[in-house]
Formats: C-alpha cells, sequence, structure tokens
C-alpha cells in the first residue's frame, strides 16, 4: 500500500485549495484585526459543499468521509487557523453530534442549515475546572414535568457567540461517566448566556467565550441521544474531531514550509541566498520529513476512522499528537530561518507560530493522548 491518495481525493483536494486561495485568503487580514470570523464565508462555504461532508444526502450533505474532513482542515489551516477552526467546529466537531444521535426531527431542524451556511453550532464540553477530565463535568440537568433546566459555566467554547445552536453537556445522573447527557440548546433560550470574547494568543479570527447556563429551561425534546449516554456519545466525537486538529497542524506546517522555502532562496547574507548555506539547506529537509511523516500518519488515521479499523482510535491519538508536535517544531523553523522579519506581528510565520499552539491543548492535550498510547503498560 502507497497511501497515495485517490484521484477522488486529490481532486478534493484542489477543491479546498481553489476556495481557500480565491475566499479565504483575502479576507484573513482583516479578521485577524477586527477579532471576528468573516460572516459571508458561511454561505460560500456551504455553496461549495464544504459544510457537508459528513452529512447525509437527503439533508445537503455529500456523505464522504474523515479523509475529506482533514483535507479541508489541512487547506484552510494554511491561510488561517482561526477561520479553519471556525468551520471546522460548527461542521465536524459539534455537526457530526447530529447525524450519529440526533432524532429525525433534530436532524432535519439542523442538518440542513448547518451544511448550507445557514446556522452556526457550538459544543460545550469544558468548564472552568475541568478540562481533559471529562466524567468530571459539574453543570446540571434537572428533570421537570415539562423538560430539563440546565444550571452551570462553560468555558474555553469556540462559536459560542456565533452558534444558533449548542450541544451542551451536563450531569443528569450520577456521578462521572454513566451521568452525563448532551442536550441542545437554541441561541435565545432564556437563562443562556455568553462572557465577552477571549483574548487569546491564537486564533485571533475565531470567537471563543464562556457560557452561562442560568436555569436554562429546555423541552424533555431537547436530549441529544441516550440520556446518560453523553461521555460516550463525546468520546466517539472526539476521533474525528482529533483528526481534524491533526490535520491542522499540516496545513500550518506546509504552509511554513513553503514560506520558508521561499525566504531562504531570496533572503541573502554573506554575499549569497541563504538556500546556499548547509545549515539551512539540511533545516529545510528537516522540516520537509517531520511533515511527510506526520501527514502519513494523520491520513492513516482518517481511513482507518472511516473503515472502522480495530486500531483506529489508537491512530488517531497518535496523529493527534505527532502532527501538534510536529507543526509547532516546524512552525517554529521557519520563525527562526526569518530572524527577526519572523517576529513582527503581521507575519503570515508569526500567526502561524501563535495558531498553532493550541493545537496540544484543545481536543485533548499531548497528555492525553500518550495516556491513551500507554494504556495497558503498568499490567
Amino acid at each position: 500500500m502507497t497511501w497515495e491518495l485517490t484521484e477522488e481525493h486529490l481532486d478534493f483536494r484542489e477543491t479546498c485549495r481553489a476556495f481557500t486561495d480565491r475566499k479565504v485568503r483575502p479576507l484573513v487580514d482583516g479578521a485577524e484585526a477586527a477579532g471576528t470570523f468573516p460572516a459571508e464565508l458561511w454561505k460560500e462555504l456551504g455553496a461549495a459543499g464544504l459544510l457537508g461532508l459528513v452529512t447525509p444526502a437527503d439533508h445537503g450533505g455529500a456523505e464522504g468521509d474523515a479523509l475529506a474532513v482533514a483535507l479541508l482542515a489541512e487547506e484552510l489551516s494554511r491561510a488561517s487557523g482561526g477561520i479553519a477552526v471556525t468551520v471546522l467546529v460548527s461542521a465536524y466537531m459539534a455537526g457530526p453530534h447530529f447525524v450519529r444521535s440526533g432524532t429525525p426531527e433534530q436532524q432535519g431542524r439542523w442538518l440542513g442549515p448547518l451544511a448550507a451556511g445557514e446556522g452556526v453550532a457550538a459544543i460545550a464540553v469544558t468548564e472552568p475546572g475541568t478540562g481533559s477530565d471529562v466524567a468530571a463535568i459539574t453543570s446540571t440537568a434537572r428533570r421537570t414535568p415539562d423538560g430539563w433546566v440546565l444550571d452551570g459555566r462553560k468555558m474555553f467554547i469556540t462559536n459560542a457567540g456565533l452558534a444558533d445552536v449548542l450541544v451542551v453537556a451536563a450531569r443528569s445522573g450520577g456521578p462521572r461517566h454513566g451521568g452525563i447527557t448532551l442536550f441542545l440548546v437554541e441561541r435565545d433560550t432564556p437563562g443562556l448566556s455568553f462572557g465577552r470574547p477571549l483574548a487569546k494568543m491564537g486564533w485571533h479570527s475565531s470567537d471563543t467565550r464562556e457560557v452561562v447556563l442560568d436555569g436554562v429551561e429546555i423541552p424533555a425534546d431537547a436530549v441529544l441521544g441516550a440520556e446518560g449516554r453523553g461521555f460516550h456519545q463525546i468520546m466517539e466525537g472526539f476521533q474525528l474531531e482529533r483528526v481534524a486538529l491533526a490535520a491542522m497542524g499540516l496545513g500550518h506546517a506546509a504552509e511554513c514550509l513553503d514560506l520558508a522555502r521561499a525566504y531562504v532562496r531570496d533572503r541573502e547574507a554573506f554575499g549569497a541566498p541563504l538556500a546556499h548555506l548547509q545549515t539551512i539547506r539540511h533545516r529545510i529537509a528537516a522540516m520537509e520529513i517531520g511533515l511527510e511523516a506526520a501527514r502519513l500518519v494523520t491520513y492513516q488515521s482518517a481511513a482507518r476512522l472511516d473503515a472502522g479499523h480495530p486500531e483506529a482510535a489508537a491512530s488517531v491519538a497518535r496523529a493527534k499528537y505527532l502532527a501538534a508536535v510536529t507543526a509547532n517544531r516546524i512552525v517554529d523553523d521557519a520563525v527562526q530561518l526569518f530572524g527577526g522579519a519572523g517576529f513582527v506581528e503581521e507575519s503570515p510565520v508569526a500567526r502561524h507560530y501563535r495558531d498553532a499552539r493550541i493545537l496540544r491543548i484543545g481536543g485533548g492535550t499531548d497528555e492525553i493522548q500518550l495516556e491513551i498510547l500507554s494504556r495497558g503498560m503498568e499490567s
């Protein structure tokens, strides 16, 4: 097996790249400066078929695969991590919960708009005191004669200020894993409120906020999936989320590698282009090796996830770890090669440096991925 992309996936990658070059790149600087996602992109993404890759055809989707999601994440991230993650959270981190667990009514209400770019979704799991330990969430869901009442706080929620619907994890039963349920909360529900946008080191064009649940009353049919199965639904959702985040790392690394290659060819030092120095050429070669290794592991993880391979979860954890760490090393190398020009805010490599750092934290930290891969060693 060569691990080459099929013609279909190669064509799709070109579609994603062309869309990114034509529609996304011209908006990046303005979005970064304003600290907002360019809203006009939603319907353009939907019209291009880029928001419904895992959505059933009868809801306006393409019934695609995880590898297609990875290719989209990679190409969008070459332009902007903040724009990329906004798209990916709605379509491929929150949205798939509707596909896997939604009732026909929930799917009919949301899948079409999300795929068309006429609706935006967010997923609210992380809390001020609970990140990696998902089973420890403290937000509560209290049953009432008419449905449920939600109380609690969520933190670092991407798309919170943009979302028309939030997938909210709350404790409906006992402690730890078995007591968590997922609920759908629409934006204008009384008792739901949001903090101010958080000022972040990177992802400046994405919306990240605290979500406050203060006596939020929702109907009984707002449960997404099975009561008490929320933890397991979240863990299942993490698989595609981590493939997408790994692929974002590929995009940051690939863009910085291209920028660095061009820079060392043009920049002169000691009477010749930097590329004439062996140490520079070798660093570029090492960056390329790292990127290609991370890309192969990430694509394999997507293919295994699509195939239901028994080692899919381990492959995904391996890809999430390797791609995030490799991306951070490559963007750091790019800043080093650019020198002072790479340290100024408006430099593209500086932006990729800032944006790539979160990939070792969000969607499961490095330590979580290593724990997944090392389980059983003590026995």
